[in-house]
């Protein structure tokens, strides 16, 4: 019988046609991503391969990689190593290949990353911070790529088995994606779904792929009974006897691989066995030994083996000594097409032949196989990375030599920025150690070193409870060694800050630490001090902090230990002044020093300081610029999952928010569970606002979760009361307000600064309550009583902005704002409970607090000034805020408020459309507009002056300019005039 590659491709014509739509698009500038996803045995390497071939006699350009399953063991970036390796070999011949390795060489002489990448015995020395950046490696990657690719003629990159990627594949294939504008590219994809549940990392990629337009997805279906057919006639170069047909078809599924091999067992025995083991022995049985020998030992490798260590392992294995017996058994191999050649590699047809091969080795054979490879690793490293040595080593129990080569390995990893790896390692490092007699003497360092590492890698990779485990560890491992232990204990409360709510076990650290450490100026004394500086101020405690902080500087000063010194200023620039220019200024001062003592930590601190310093003073322009580079840099340096990376995204989910984005955020990859709840709640602001139907499930679920973190606790509390307060739901809202206070009260401190966020939201509950049906759920608490509670929280709220601790010692415009609504909702629920009009300058100078840019509250605070100024009479000035508000909230999609207008609009028979106006006159709003457009002012002048934003503004005079026919504000005036429009 013939092989599935040496036949035509049966079915997939409409996966072929749209390959060949994606390869014309990329060959015209428009890259893309083509996803095949499938189970195994399925057929993708088949279709891949036709795929290819269609690729380059069409003129493209193709390069295949792939990912390697190597258990707990990691490679960064192994298919783009494979796939730059190709690409810079030299095909010899004078052809385009040569001008390809040429620009790719030239590449890689130009960015040190790209060569530290594709150098496997490169050096392990951990870098400096101020160098130890991914965005050089990513930016060379996609560099690289773009440039291989040319009109006509794009590169086709295919990155097979993507359910093995390490996490650094992931996240170079994320930044090429985000990357890809006018190359000429196509990624080609290939993934088992049936590998893929959803728990498996690679999920959220593939939720981010499917949300892209420049991917497309193919899951390949096993084949139909026809299609079967089709397949099995041109294998066996004519139809299979029915009989045999029907087992085929029933005991494959359709699968093309357990076909073919079913098909092929048949054939050659007569009889059709019922398992894939039992398909392999038939064929397998049909070899030389010498082969089946040589077929075993590739196993070992897993689906694919570079050629020349399979030949110097095969030096090392029974059977297999002689290298012209090695090389027939090879040859025969090829021959029988159990392995194919893929560049300098070979490989198994399929992986599922490598895998049952290799489960299928008695325990000794596996072994003695793996120690195989080993030797000849060790003895030629050029043939394969730290980390390979150090999974056949391990697989192998030669337990030294797996503690050597998984610290290597680590290393390598630490080069790359790749910590997931580094701590995959490190922690194999330390769970040989003891089976290691000397191990220290091995590496060079200690194990308490090793653990720092392995903390410092799980403190970048956003695992601060695992940071803190390991930390713990290594101090208690020193009990005999006080002054070292001593030494160490400012490490472990930094990462105790990132896990505890109440401090006192940092604090107790610190404490230890300074009991023992010496007077004298070192740089763990003045690190001790920095991180004690810190947590005073976490505990609002600014004199201790200050001082704790002032020593610390003068400490490192005298020490040299710059590191410090830029940690214990980035802490002292935030509580020193309350002014936002001269914080900012100071912060900066601290960033500065941080880069050039090379403290990433410290740098990423500050640059999170500074985009909150403007954030809290309603900068809000400058601080998205900052937050932008602060989560850029976050990037370059891996250090996104980080406890400052995850607040940096907090903050710019807020941000957003409050600008008037409600979309819903984009999926959060790669972040642990408690950092996922914190950023899950900041997303909550929006969806209450969008009316997501999910919330109310969303919060509840999160309520279990309050004693995690205060500010779960915090914001999803305050977004159910706000979202039970829109259902009408007021006595649950009045009742979730208080237990939201105890909690936090208890936590941090009676009067955080939240808490004016939250009377101000029960205020509007009760003030719901009022104007409803008098009384909570219904009407069952008396005016009287509602008045009562409503006066106790406007108390508490002006009382917390007194004595609570606001971010430099001034309340911001945010804090103001929300304390300005609790005083308007108080005013409501008064007129509600007294039966008088409630006064509209209350709700008009909050719209004037909000507009410092918190778009989504401006917008509802003019509905609540409309609904003021129509209690007061003052229909034609109602009808103006409604429409704004109106407007406002369509343009955000905030749904609950815009239909919450509409239908008190209706109610108060006022002439309030559901959409802007477009008649052929102007409205009273468009001609205040025109009026200021007439007096000079520029769109944010005239925002400033009505308490609407810029963009607004904009709207409204595109408007006037469309009603009046004309193209320039200075005609609109002109025109305006003329038709005694406008008087000046």
């Amino acid at each position: 019988m013939r092989r599935s590659s040496q036949i035509p491709l049966v079915a997939r014509e409409h996966q072929v046609a749209g390959f060949r739509r994606s390869f014309d698009r990329a060959a015209a500038g428009e890259p893309g991503v083509l996803v095949v996803g499938g189970d195994a045995g399925v057929g993708k390497t088949r279709l891949v391969t036709h795929l290819a071939g269609a690729a380059e006699e069409a003129g493209g350009r193709v390069v295949v990689a792939h990912c390697v399953d190597l258990g707990e063991i990691g490679i960064p970036y192994l298919p783009f190593t494979e796939a730059l390796g190709q690409l810079r070999r030299p095909a010899g011949t004078g052809s385009t290949d040569d001008d390809v390795a040429a620009c790719v060489t030239e590449l890689v002489a130009e960015r040190p990353a790209l060569a530290r990448l594709l150098d496997p015995a490169g050096s392990h020395a951990a870098q400096d911070d101020q160098h130890a950046e991914r965005l050089p490696l990513l930016d060379g990657l996609a560099s690289a790529f773009a440039a291989v690719g040319r009109a006509g003629a794009p590169l086709v990159l295919v990155i097979e088995d993507l359910h093995w990627a390490d996490p650094s594949t992931r996240d170079v294939l994320r930044f090429l994606i985000t990357r890809l504008r006018t190359e000429h590219l196509l990624l080609v994809l290939t993934y088992r779904s049936d590998d893929v549940d959803r728990r498996h990392p690679l999920r959220p990629l593939l939720a981010e792929l499917h949300r892209s337009e420049r991917v497309d997805h193919v899951e390949l279906n096993p084949f139909t009974a026809s299609e079967l057919r089709d397949f099995t006639t041109a294998l066996n170069d004519g139809p299979l006897p029915e009989r045999d047909f029907a087992d085929v078809l029933r005991r494959s599924e359709g699968n093309a691989f357990f076909a073919e091999e079913l098909v092929a067992a048949g054939m050659a025995t007569g009889t059709l066995p019922w398992s894939l083991a039992d398909v392999l022995h038939a064929r397998m049985q049909s070899f030389a030994p010498e082969v089946q020998q040589l077929v075993r030992l590739a196993s070992v490798a897993g689906r694919q083996v570079r050629e020349d260590l399979l030949r110097s392992a095969a030096a090392g294995t029974p059977g297999l000594e002689d290298p012209a017996v090695a090389a027939a058994a090879l040859r025969d191999a090829v021959t029988h097409q159990v392995l194919a050649v893929e560049g300098a590699h070979l490989a198994f047809r399929h992986a599922l032949l490598a895998e049952a091969l290799y489960l299928d080795l008695l325990p000794g054979e596996r072994g003695a196989m793996h120690l195989a490879y080993l030797s000849a690793l060790v003895a030629s490293p050029e043939l394969g990375s730290a980390a390979e040595r150090a999974h056949h080593a391990q697989q192998g129990h030669d337990l030294p030599t797996a503690l050597t080569a998984s610290f290597d390995a680590a290393g390598r990893a630490r080069d790359l920025l790749a910590p997931t790896e580094e701590l995959r390692h490190l922690e194999q490092v330390l769970s040989l150690w003891d089976s290691v007699p000397d191990a220290a003497a091995r590496v060079g360092v200690d194990r308490v070193a090793v653990a720092l590492d392995a903390a410092a890698a799980a403190a970048r990779n956003g695992q601060p409870t695992r940071a803190v485990q390991l930390t713990r560890r290594a101090i208690e491992s020193l009990d005999g060694d006080p002054a070292r232990q001593a030494s160490l204990r400012h490490v472990l409360a930094r990462n105790l800050l990132d896990v505890e709510e109440d401090m006192s076990e940092a604090t107790r650290q610190t404490d230890l630490a300074l009991e023992v450490l010496a007077t004298d100026p070192t740089e763990e004394l003045a690190s001790t001090l920095a991180v004690r500086g810190r947590i005073e101020m976490n505990r609002d405690d600014d004199d201790a902090a200050r001082d704790f902080l002032e020593r610390a500087i003068d400490v490192a000063h005298r020490a040299a230990a710059p590191q410090a010194e830029a940690d214990a200023l980035a802490s002292l620039a935030v509580i020193e002044v309350g002014d936002p220019e001269t914080a900012a200024r100071l912060i900066e001062s601290a960033m500065h020093r941080a880069i050039e003592a090379g403290s990433l930590g410290a740098e990423l601190r500050c640059r999170y300081n500074l985009a909150t310093t403007w954030y809290y003073a309603g900068r809000l322009d400058v601080a998205e610029q900052l937050l932008r580079e602060g989560l850029a840099r976050a990037k370059e340096t891996a250090t996104t999952r980080s406890s400052t990376g995850i607040s940096m995204r907090m903050i710019a989910e807020l941000l957003r928010y409050v600008r008037g984005d409600l979309t819903e955020a984009a999926p959060r990859d790669g972040v642990p569970a408690l950092e996922a709840m914190v950023l899950e709640s900041a997303g909550l602001y929006a969806a209450v606002a969008r009316g997501d139907d999910r919330v109310l499930d969303t919060t509840q679920a999160l309520q279990k979760e309050w004693d995690t973190d205060g500010f779960i606790a915090l914001i999803s509390g305050g977004c159910r009361i706000d979202a039970l307060t829109f259902a009408g739901r007021y006595d649950e809202a009045l009742d979730l307000a208080g237990t939201v206070v105890a909690h936090l009260g208890a936590v941090w401190s009676t009067y955080f600064l939240g808490r004016i966020w939250i009377s101000a939201l029960a205020l509007a509950a009760l003030a719901e309550a009022a104007e409803g049906s008098g009384g909570p759920g219904g009407g069952t608490e008396p005016m009287t009583t509602l008045r009562a509670q409503g006066d106790e929280l406007l108390a508490v709220a002006r009382e917390t902005a007194e004595r609570g601790r606001p971010r430099g010692g001034v309340l911001g415009p945010e804090g103001r704002a929300w304390l300005r609504r609790a005083a308007a909702e108080h005013a409501r629920l008064a007129a509600a409970t007294d039966q008088t009009p409630a006064d509209p300058a209350v709700w008009e100078a909050t719209v004037r607090e909000f507009s410092y840019g918190y778009r989504y509250e401006t917008a509802r605070s003019r509905f609540r000034w409309a609904q003021a100024l129509r209690a007061a009479g003052d229909r034609a000035a109602a009808e103006l805020e409604a429409v704004e508000a109106l407007h406002e909230a369509q343009e955000m999609g905030a749904r609950p408020l815009a239909d919450a207008v509409l239908a008190w609009t209706k109610r108060a028979r006022l002439a309030v459309p559901g959409a802007r106006r477009e008649t052929s006159t102007l409205t009273e709003r468009e001609e205040q507009v025109l009026g200021l457009v007439a007096q000079g002012l520029s769109n944010r002048q005239i925002g400033e002056r009505l308490y609407i934003s810029t963009k607004t503004v904009s709207v409204h005079v595109s408007n006037v300019l469309a009603k009046l026919g004309v193209s320039g504000r200075a005609e609109a005036v002109a025109v305006a005039t003329r038709r005694g429009l406008l008087t000046v």
